[in-house]
């Protein structure tokens, strides 16, 4: 226990920078990847395109390059200094926009399972297609795709640790800080695990909750 009492100012920096990357990384990835899910099923050959140039190019692009644009494209070109609040921020693009191509995906799978009927009954009513998504498709493409949907976000917080080889403060940066500060590198990373593991028992905790709330009666 001493890893954790004697670096109690480590531990609390370094959970919420990985708080703060899944929260923030998770809200950029839900908005963009719902936009990107409704263009993937948009009737329009435009929208399709680019919603399917977009998940192709960017989900096989290992997240470390996109790390790498973020961190050693972006700041010359915007002709900013990449100090601490900014690599926070380009930290949160860069897992916002990498996870937003699964979470297009999840959704568009989900749009799938959501009778054609109901959309076609929508569209006869006088709606439009951005009242279709919204008011009929969406809200049960949601219900069907919790637990997949939580998947993603788990793989969003184990990817958070990415961000510490870019010199943005998390959990994942554990090893290196508190190697120098004397601490057994073994016991640091089996704490980092028993933490991650509580966080998604956490998510996992949830995912149960809203499948609960939420559940499609058959």
């Amino acid at each position: 226990m001493g890893v954790i009492t004697n670096n109690l100012d480590f531990w609390g920096e370094a959970l919420l920078g990985t708080l703060t990357l899944f929260f923030g990384g998770g809200l950029v990835a839900l908005i963009l990847g719902i936009i990107v899910g409704a263009m993937r099923v948009s009737p329009v050959p435009i929208a399709r395109g680019v919603g399917t140039f977009y998940v192709n190019t960017i989900r096989n692009t290992p997240l470390t390059l996109v790390f790498f644009g973020f961190a050693f494209t972006l700041p010359p070109l915007l002709d900013v200094r990449a100090s601490g609040g900014v690599q926070v921020v380009f930290a949160v693009a860069a897992l916002g926009i990498y996870t937003a191509t699964y979470v297009a995906e999840t959704i568009r799978s989900g749009i799938n399972t959501v009778p054609v009927g109901q959309a076609e009954a929508a569209r006869a009513l006088g709606l439009t297609f951005g009242q279709v998504m919204s008011l009929v498709v969406l809200p049960q493409a949601f219900r069907s795709v919790i637990p997949p949907m939580m998947s993603v976000f788990i793989a969003l917080l184990k990817n958070t640790t990415v961000a510490a080889g870019f010199s943005v403060m998390n959990l994942g940066s554990a090893r290196d800080w508190l190697s120098e500060r004397g601490e057994n590198q073994l016991v640091v990373i089996l704490w980092v695990m028993v933490i991650f593991v509580a966080l998604v028992l956490l998510l996992s905790w949830a995912q149960r909750s809203l499948e609960n709330r939420w559940r499609v009666a058959r």
